[in-house]
């Protein structure tokens, strides 16, 4: 097998060669970063808002009520992960914005 598989995810992650040369290509990084954490923002929403939305069922439908609790134990779960990877995105998205005023010069420096 001389030829390299290649995986496609759904989150691309920069290899240490593509590294952004110009002050466009970290905006570019800044905004995809943005959009990412906005994703992870509605999952979390969505998933929170599912989570209520089985425990409202677990009270009106006491036959399936055990079904409905593992669901709605899912659904939080669900949400905790994409909030957690809305605060990462976050926090990525910031690096971007750093790197690119330090490679403009607009680099400030908080004293306070």
């Amino acid at each position: 097998m001389a030829e390299e598989k290649h995986h496609h995810s759904l989150f691309h992650h920069k290899k240490d060669d593509e590294i952004p040369e110009t002050e466009a290509d970290y905006k570019k990084e800044e905004k995809h970063h943005k959009h990412l954490e906005h994703l992870g923002e509605v999952g979390a929403a969505a998933a929170g808002i599912y989570a209520v939305h089985e425990k409202h069922k677990a009270k009106k439908d006491p036959e399936h009520a055990h079904k409905h609790k593992i669901e709605e134990e899912i659904a939080a779960a669900a949400a905790v992960g994409a909030g957690g990877f809305a605060f990462h995105e976050h926090h990525e998205k910031k690096e971007a914005k750093e790197e690119a005023e330090a490679a403009s010069g607009k680099k400030h420096h908080h004293l306070f």
